[in-house]
């Protein structure tokens, strides 16, 4: 089999599975996060300046979560989109918006995001092996995407990628949307983000209370956790069981 074939094919696969990358970084995540906790509270008792290091931990993993709002509400009908079971989907190419200045905007925001828990975990090693193997994940996924494009969209797509670089934005060439911000279309695609980023903040906060054997919880995450958890649900009843967040 051709290399390219191949890579596109592990792409197409890790598409379709790309849900797993965060249990792949959560597990030994939250393990090697409390044996820090645990050795703090051995040596010391207390970890001076750590709520102020979460909140920015935090800010990196709301930066993320922006530019994925932001490409979706700017994105055109059936792109851009969470599809798993029916594989690459793009009825139109976004060219313009933030896909005037990097051609993967979704999978930027989704570093952003994991990347803050990552540091969240305060151990070199644990953030040069999520690096690496993000960029292992995404490298696949992200060929497997613009061999559908090239097929798909030709020479339109080929003077597109020639312009426009692949992860790292150049804001220099940024154009406008040419197409209205939709909010219908974010909450119904991306109610998950908020919600999750959230939860695990908390998760690790409490884990570091557990462990350390104290009850000092960062109510900024916990107000936070409960707040998007609320929102979470009513997202999803309106798109369940109402027509409101229904996108012509």
């Amino acid at each position: 089999m051709k290399l390219q074939k191949e890579f596109e094919q592990q792409g197409n696969w890790l598409f379709r599975k790309r849900g797993w990358l965060p249990v792949i970084i959560l597990i030994p995540g939250i393990l090697l996060f409390g044996m820090r906790q645990l050795h703090i509270a051995v040596l010391s008792g207390s970890q001076p300046g750590f709520r102020h290091y979460e909140i920015g931990c935090l800010l990196i993993g709301l930066v993320g979560l922006i530019i994925r709002i932001y490409t979706v509400g700017y994105s055109h009908a059936n792109t851009s989109g969470r599809n798993t079971k029916q594989g690459q989907v793009a009825d139109t190419l976004n060219i313009t918006g933030i896909y005037s200045i990097v051609r993967h905007p979704l999978y930027l925001g989704n570093f952003l995001m994991w990347f803050s828990i990552a540091l969240l975990v305060q151990h070199v090693w644990f953030i040069i092996v999520f690096i690496l193997l993000f960029w292992l994940y995404y490298e696949r996924i992200m060929f497997a995407e613009e061999q559908f494009l090239e097929r798909k969209f030709g020479e339109q797509f080929t003077t597109w990628a020639d312009r426009v670089p692949a992860f790292i934005p150049h804001l220099c060439k940024f154009i406008r949307p040419d197409c209205p911000f939709s909010w219908k279309k974010v909450l119904r695609a991306e109610k998950n983000g908020l919600f999750e980023l959230f939860l695990v903040f908390f998760v690790f906060d409490v884990t570091g209370a557990l462990v350390r054997g104290d009850n000092r919880y960062n109510y900024i995450l916990m107000f936070g956790c409960i707040g998007s958890t609320i929102l979470y649900l009513v997202l999803k009843f309106l798109k369940h069981k109402t027509k409101i967040l229904n996108v012509k």
